[in-house]
């Protein structure tokens, strides 16, 4: 801090403390002015310097959020607090500069930008480097795509879709939305170390550059990027024209960007399976976030501060919310919802707003009093638990749907949902809907009736398969043609799962007559990853039941059409499931691999992270394939198949990075974790669990902010399947001095490593 100047007095700098200067101010206009020298970053926070590793050029980009705009200039850091931007910037001539409003290069080297729109801090945004270019305009608005130099080639391939997808887009938002987008250009950049999937800057939303895709990628990967631009431009109206007044209403911003992300992805772009892809990729995670003991409300968490709220940035705020706008859709109609959303943009156009300030809306737009349902669905956290109860046998009458509201969270809630049923001599599912807004409603089902509750997703529930129906799946699966229809039974496997009530084995007994039959990659891709991950560390014997699932994963990458996306999900499962070091060393010298499978560099890393998890490849030679191609990609994948290696060098290495002994960025620090806990490498892991909850504290003073939450999740001992890990992890939490954030994510593991072992206790040791 240099200098702080406030109406040409001079304030002392020695105030400063913790980041903050107390101010005295005078009732009429202030101004302040502040001469300081700020440190870029590289957590992806901040003013964030990153060079690239594959041709050591430096590129800058500001990340704002949520907090993080006092590191890069002073500034009233609330979300109520708007002002115009004008930003005058030298930099490097080479370089090109963006920002949140058009900008002016009047002589090499100098540029200036502004003054924009009303801005909270947290969108104000600088993206500054040697950055490649692309310039496009459609109905009146410029139209932007930057990345590294050294993945342009692969944005130059991307961008008719990227351009597309944007294009459809913003025809659909002017369509629903009857307001133009008001910030003048619209530049997309692809920045790298990104956090976040994207972040909605007003004129510049940056997005993670892995989103450029430098190897091939399954349909579900695709989906997931469109609707990811669909979900930032969607911010353009909510979050950007009105912000929520404080952090509490989070979910006006979150919830509606994925709710209208998904819903134009799929209504104007080619894919229109986007549903679908939301299915395996998001409801779980929403569904698991609500039932975590740090569940909390859509609406109204009442956070303190910024770093508080931002842990709640999570799938309760994104899939949770965008859940129940969905059905709050489907239940006053198109015309009062969108009528009420357009009074709510208008009213506070460039302004704040909170939950009550839509509700009122609707209300005026024809949805009647919607305070009922605000209490149910917004301001009352956790899922209710809907499932079937046979009673002594299957006689008609005699069977239950059971609503069970969350423990500590009472609710009464309606819930309007479908049902696919099939009975034992029917050749297809049949739907019916119901209504179910009792502890017990009557329900009456066929003897051996398969019975899936709300495979469709019209409410927000946990269901799960009952006995009768698990058992019926694995012959019912191959027959199953409707893809909602089985994401819908795959996500009410998971749950039960989840929660202990059905066993590794069935899991697989269901996946392999499944997978025969599957035609979505996101499907293959979710569900093995999810298996792979957590079903199979589970079973009475891991070696066996990750060879089952390499047997299958094999045989449907052999199967589908050569160079399919399919192929391509199936065989990535198939690598992760490998045991043989002879079969995946000859892939990696492009022997017997599945006709069409081609070993891009993607494809190369998972072979030889997985040589790195069996101990087959050293580290001489993990470093000669990161210097033969040294991309960004290579140097996280390096990192990760480094901490797998199951040597005592290896998980020291990779302890550094957790404890700041060695620096590295945010992608690397996360994949040093994951790395690390491989399962089967518990006798080389065993020390560390205890150095986890010890030096856990500790990690505040050497990371920060997002990546503080990550590493300490991304370094959890999830592997260690003991009851003394869990006491361990109780007795942090019983600290009163630990970082909030650090807490939440300890909470959230914890409970994981619980209910892993719950299925342990039940299915291993029996």
């Amino acid at each position: 801090m240099r200098s702080i100047t406030l109406d040409g007095r001079a304030v002392d700098v020695d105030l400063l403390q913790r980041g903050r200067v107390p101010l005295e101010t005078v009732e009429g206009p202030n101004q302040l002015v502040v001469d300081a020298v700020m440190a870029f970053r590289n957590d992806g926070e901040g003013l964030h310097r990153s060079v690239d590793p594959a041709d050591g050029r430096h590129y800058v980009y500001g990340m704002s959020f949520m907090d993080a705009a006092p590191s890069i200039f002073a500034c009233f850091d609330q979300p109520d607090l708007k002002a115009p931007y004008t930003f005058h910037v030298r930099a490097p001539e080479d370089w090109v500069v963006v920002g949140n409003s058009p900008g002016t290069n009047p002589e090499p080297g100098v540029w200036e930008l502004g003054p924009s729109k009303p801005l909270s801090t947290y969108f104000v945004t600088l993206v500054a480097g040697p950055y490649h270019l692309l310039r496009d305009e459609h109905d009146g608005i410029p139209l932007g795509l930057s990345c590294r130099q050294s993945i342009a080639a692969h944005l130059e391939a991307d961008a008719d879709e990227l351009l597309t997808l944007t294009r459809q887009s913003f025809d659909e938002m002017h369509r629903l939305f009857g307001i133009r987008y008001p910030f003048g250009d619209y530049h997309q950049a692809f920045v790298p170390e990104f956090n976040a999937g994207a972040m909605e800057n007003p004129g510049c939303v940056t997005f993670r550059d892995p989103l450029v895709f430098t190897s091939r990628v399954t349909r579900g990967q695709g989906i997931s990027r469109a609707t990811t631009v669909a979900h930032e431009m969607a911010h353009q109206w909510f979050g950007n024209i009105t912000t929520p007044l404080w952090w509490d209403d989070l979910w006006l911003n979150e919830s509606f960007a994925e709710y209208m992300g998904n819903r134009v992805t799929a209504a104007v772009t080619e894919y229109d399976d986007a549903w679908v892809q939301n299915a395996y990729a998001r409801r779980q995670w929403g569904l698991l976030a609500d039932q975590r003991p740090s569940t909390h409300p859509v609406a109204g968490n009442g956070e303190d501060d910024a770093t508080a709220a931002l842990q709640n940035f999570d799938g309760i705020s994104y899939a949770k919310g965008s859940s129940i706008l969905k059905q709050l859709n489907a239940t006053m109609g198109d015309e009062v919802f969108l009528a009420g959303v357009r009074d709510h943009l208008h009213g506070h156009f460039y302004g704040n707003a909170t939950m009550h300030d839509l509700l009122d809306s609707w209300s005026r737009a024809g949805a009647g009093d919607l305070a009922a349902f605000a209490d149910s669905w917004l301001v009352t956290a956790g899922p209710d638990r809907i499932v079937l109860d046979r009673g002594t046998g299957d006689a008609p009458g005699e069977a239950r749907l059971l609503r069970t509201p969350p423990e500590g969270h009472p609710a009464d809630r309606s819930h309007t949902l479908r049902a696919a049923t099939r009975g034992p001599d029917d050749a297809a599912w049949q739907v019916r809907e119901l209504v179910v807004d009792a502890a017990e409603t009557a329900y009456d089902v066929g003897a051996g009736e398969a019975v899936l509750l709300d495979p469709f997703e019209d409410t927000w529930a946990v269901t799960e398969p009952d006995p009768v129906t698990m058992s019926r799946l694995p012959d019912l699966v191959g027959s199953t043609d409707d893809p909602m229809l089985r994401a819908g039974m795959w996500n009410s496997v998971r749950s039960a799962f989840h929660h202990a009530r059905v066993a590794p084995g069935a899991v697989l007994d269901l996946l392999e007559p499944w997978l025969v039959v599957e035609d979505q990659d996101a499907a293959v891709q979710f569900t093995l990853g999810w298996v792979l991950a957590k079903v199979v560390p589970l079973a009475a014997d891991p070696a066996a039941a990750s060879a089952r699932v390499h047997v299958a994963a094999l045989a449907a990458a052999r199967t589908a059409d050569a160079g399919s996306t399919l192929q391509l999900a199936a065989y990535q499962a198939a690598v992760s499931s490998c045991a043989s070091t002879e079969v995946l060393e000859g892939w990696l010298m492009g022997r017997d691999l599945p006709r069409g499978v081609q070993l891009d560099l993607a494809l190369r890393w998972r072979v030889l992270v997985r040589l790195a998890v069996l101990g087959a490849v050293d580290r001489e030679s993990l470093d000669a394939h990161l210097e033969a191609e040294p991309t960004a990609v290579s140097r996280v994948e390096h990192t990760r198949a480094v901490a797998s290696m199951p040597t005592a060098e290896a998980k020291a290495w990779a302890w550094e990075r957790f404890n700041g002994v060695a620096t590295a960025p945010n992608y690397e620090l996360e994949a040093a974790g994951e790395g690390m806990w491989r399962a089967g490498q518990e006798e080389l892991l065993a020390p560390y669990v205890e150095r986890y909850f010890d030096e856990l504290p500790g990690t505040a003073e050497v990371h920060s902010g997002w990546v503080l939450a990550d590493v300490a999740e991304a370094f959890f001992p999830l592997s260690s399947l003991d009851e003394t890990t869990v006491r361990r992890a109780h007795a942090l939490l019983a600290r009163d001095d630990l970082d909030s954030s650090l807490r939440r994510r300890v909470v959230d593991t914890t409970d994981e490593l619980e209910r892993r072992l719950a299925v342990v206790r039940a299915y291993r040791e029996a």
